[in-house]
């Protein structure tokens, strides 16, 4: 009888145990990863889509807005893979830095090739970034390589981007565990804004034969 009661009571701690451990969870940790993948895709689907209503705002050959929006999807991941190439290794460079600093005082080499280990890769960070950027930007040119009339193009582009931005907001506070309604409204205003200002002031300057 003594064993069994010690059995029952070895279960019932290691439970508590797990259970504190998914209470305790550190969602901070995951969201910054979440936050760098949801913020390439973002800006890759809102740059490229942008970019191509506003030619379609005084263009209305399909050829052309593929066109932009492909040099758009080929400049701007180059552009994020450098920046965050440069970010992180700088940032590297700091911590690295101040482990010297600090190994200095205690004097454990052993702990500086621990910690240096534990810090984030640049060139995986640049890929990372370049390639979620690559997945948004090819959205909207997908959506409207295939269809011929001018205005559904620019609808399916506008619809396409929309729906994008409210699952990349759900899967980021899913991810993070904050309100989805908030982060999908938060997202899907700052998309509509970036395409509305493009198209509004493209269509101004080709009206003005400048």
């Amino acid at each position: 009888m003594a064993a069994q009661n010690d059995v029952c009571i070895a279960v019932s701690v290691d439970k508590t145990g797990l259970h504190g451990q998914e209470e305790d969870f550190d969602y901070s940790q995951r969201g910054q990863w979440v936050r760098a993948a949801v913020l390439g895709a973002t800006d890759g689907l809102v740059t490229v889509a942008s970019l191509m209503i506003g030619v379609g705002a005084v263009k209305h050959d399909v050829r052309a807005m593929i066109l932009t929006g492909f040099a758009g999807l080929v400049a701007g991941a180059c552009s994020m893979a450098i920046g965050e190439f440069v970010s992180v290794y700088s940032q590297r460079d700091v911590e690295v830095a101040q482990m010297k600093r600090d190994n200095r005082i205690v004097g454990s080499n052993n702990q500086e090739i621990s910690q240096k280990e534990a810090l984030p890769n640049p060139i995986q960070a640049a890929a990372a970034s370049a390639f979620a950027f690559i997945l948004g930007a090819m959205m909207p040119l997908l959506a409207a390589a295939f269809i011929v009339d001018h205005k559904v193009r620019l609808g399916v582009v506008v619809a396409t981007v929309s729906l994008a931005l409210a699952v990349f907001g759900w899967i980021g506070s899913f991810l993070g565990r904050t309100p989805a309604v908030k982060s999908c409204f938060r997202i899907l205003v700052g998309g509509w804004m970036a395409m509305t200002i493009t198209f509004g002031l493209t269509k101004w300057i080709g009206s003005t034969a400048l």
